[in-house]
């Protein structure tokens, strides 16, 4: 019964990352300006009233708030919700298994920080609200989102067995751990572009607005208390801050890439590494061309939320990865 609910909370987490980089990518973050309800009520059907008479304040459907966009943001919190009873259920099995001698070697710890974890989440995903989008806020509600999927990812392969990769194998585990720091780094900086809508600053490649170094204000571009498109003085954020938040996300790019190229080279001369060389690269490569993608498409909708479940898909076989890793061999 572990094993199978932490299967379908790990693949449940992934929709929800998806689901909520969707909801981000429509401006529905506010479509329920309230939480954990919609106008106080359990759904946007039941908002009805509210909702219209907010859209005749605002004068249209385009602005932050319609019935479509309430259907957005509470679907992904319905399933954050169910994400959330998930991990409170492995949380008690994991309990229970305390007094179980048969379940001595059922994680304890992992689930117990798995519940911590999505508790934060739940008070981000309030805040991100209540507090009109902030970047810092929101980039964090990502960031978290990410880590529940890496730890239940970590918890649901514990589950299965796995064969020691061998002795040649273990001069690559640091490396691994590092490339997995690195792509956790870049992903919290994805965040931050999308969380300031500067994915579309520079629209074209290799070069940004037509240079490899273009005018870039990193001190107001990585301010992170502020408000959405201002800096922390209040003034508009400029063109060239949002030009910096996009440049850094491109290098770390580059740079994600060319270590896990060089990973995966050195690893794919180790037989019992082959089969993860070949996963983590189709992984990887599938990242690279929908983050290109992103940027030939102008922001695409579809690109754009394939970009977010890419780099989720990703952060998942990279986590799996290294426990595999981690398994010592007995020869």
């Amino acid at each position: 019964m572990f094993k199978t609910l932490s299967t379908i909370a790990t693949l449940l987490a992934l929709v929800v990352v998806v689901v909520g980089a969707y909801v981000r990518l429509e401006h529905a973050g506010l479509g329920c300006p309230d939480w954990p309800g919609c106008y106080g009520q359990v759904s946007p059907l039941h908002a009805s009233a509210d909702i219209a008479q907010a859209v005749a304040q605002q004068g249209s459907t385009a602005g932050p708030v319609s019935m479509q966009k309430a259907w957005y943001e509470m679907v992904h919190r319905y399933l954050a919700g169910t994400l959330g009873v998930l991990i409170l259920l492995l949380a008690v099995l994991s309990w229970a298994g305390k007094f179980k001698i048969k379940q001595q070697s059922q994680p304890k710890i992992l689930p117990s920080v798995l519940l911590l974890t999505v508790i934060m989440q739940a008070a981000l995903g309030m805040w991100t609200v209540t507090l009109l989008l902030k970047p810092v806020i929101v980039t964090l509600h990502l960031i978290g989102g990410m880590t529940t999927l890496a730890l239940l990812a970590w918890l649901t392969i514990q589950q299965y067995s796995l064969s020691a990769l061998g002795r040649r194998a273990q001069p690559l585990r640091g490396w691994a751990l590092f490339g997995l720091v690195l792509l956790a780094i870049q992903i919290s900086l994805g965040g931050w572009v999308s969380t300031n809508y500067a994915a579309l600053i520079c629209a074209d490649l290799p070069t940004c607005q037509g240079q490899w170094l273009p005018v870039m204000d990193f001190k107001h571009g990585f301010q992170l208390i502020r408000e959405l498109g201002q800096t922390a003085e209040g003034e508009i954020l400029s063109y060239q801050a949002l030009t910096a938040i996009h440049w850094t996300h491109r290098v770390g790019a580059m740079v994600v890439a060319l270590f896990w190229v060089g990973w995966l080279l050195a690893a794919f001369r180790v037989q019992a590494l082959r089969g993860w060389s070949i996963i983590v690269g189709a992984a990887l490569l599938t990242q690279l061309g929908v983050g290109i993608g992103n940027i030939i498409s102008h922001l695409n909708l579809t690109v754009a939320v394939a970009h977010n479940a890419a780099a989720a898909l990703l952060l998942m076989v990279v986590v799996m990865l290294n426990f595999a890793l981690s398994i010592r061999s007995t020869y």
